[in-house]
């Protein structure tokens, strides 16, 4: 649906954790309206009328992803799986419930426990600022099939951690630089880099607002059956530790977390 130029400078200062569901809100309600357009009188109505029963709207989780299969060339694997267990797993949880208990009716969407998936490092999901961010990783590795020495995992590392041994007649992964995006086995044409591990490095505790934080990395590259257990456990602890309904980055000790 096009939306006026007013309109679209408009809706682009709404906050961008609530924007796409005030533009599906909007645009339903211009569509069910038979109008063919947004105007910024359609924003500012469905707006008021949004934030008004924003109670209504709360369901205690959000979890997103980025383009992931639906169109993304950079995905180091596919997430979609995943995004339905966790989908159901937050669903289970019943946090909205906690958040009453906490909070009282006055729930805001910024109360709200916050997952993320991105299927490549790329991260277009900004998993960094979120309670749970999942980013999809593929380790390389080299086998012993012959490498014509093309240049071609050298050109598409931005990272710099692909060499080629012209002596040897091999790459060389420097895995200090790599960031598991899972190119360069795409790139190679000789099979001489394979996949020597996929699954999904796991952030932390981050979050925007008043006091910024960025999440912290969990050592190791885990199975989305793994995924899965330490997001329960993320949930447990939040529950367990948030007093008061804070956001679990506030609660997050990653010592005691990962004692437990």
């Amino acid at each position: 649906m096009k939306w006026t130029e007013e309109a679209e400078k408009a809706i682009k200062k709404i906050p961008f954790f609530v924007r796409k569901k005030v533009r599906a809100r909007v645009e339903n309600e211009a569509m069910a309206a038979g109008r063919k357009g947004v105007t910024i009188s359609d924003l500012k109505t469905a707006q008021k009328r949004y934030l008004t029963n924003m109670s209504s709207e709360i369901k205690g989780f959000q979890i997103d992803t980025c383009f992931g299969s639906g169109g993304c060339p950079n995905r180091a694997l596919e997430s979609n799986a995943l995004f339905n267990r966790l989908e159901n797993l937050l669903a289970k949880e019943d946090i909205l419930k906690f958040l009453r208990q906490k909070i009282g009716d006055n729930i805001k969407f910024h109360h709200e426990f916050r997952v993320t998936l991105a299927d490549c490092p790329n991260a277009c999901s900004q998993p960094q600022i979120k309670d749970i961010g999942i980013i999809g990783a593929s380790i390389p590795a080299i086998t012993g099939n012959e490498c014509a020495l093309c240049g071609q995992c050298v050109e598409i590392c931005k990272e710099n951690a692909v060499t080629l041994n012209e002596k040897e007649c091999t790459p060389e992964i420097d895995h200090d630089l790599c960031i598991k995006c899972g190119q360069c086995l795409k790139e190679c044409p000789t099979g001489t880099i394979t996949e020597k591990k996929a699954g999904f490095r796991i952030l932390l505790g981050g979050k925007l607002g008043r006091h910024p934080r960025l999440a912290e990395e969990l050592p190791g590259i885990f199975s989305e059956d793994e995924t899965l257990k330490i997001a329960k456990k993320c949930i447990d602890y939040y529950k367990k530790n948030s007093k008061t309904g804070a956001r679990f980055a506030d609660a997050y000790n990653s010592r005691q977390f990962l004692k437990n």
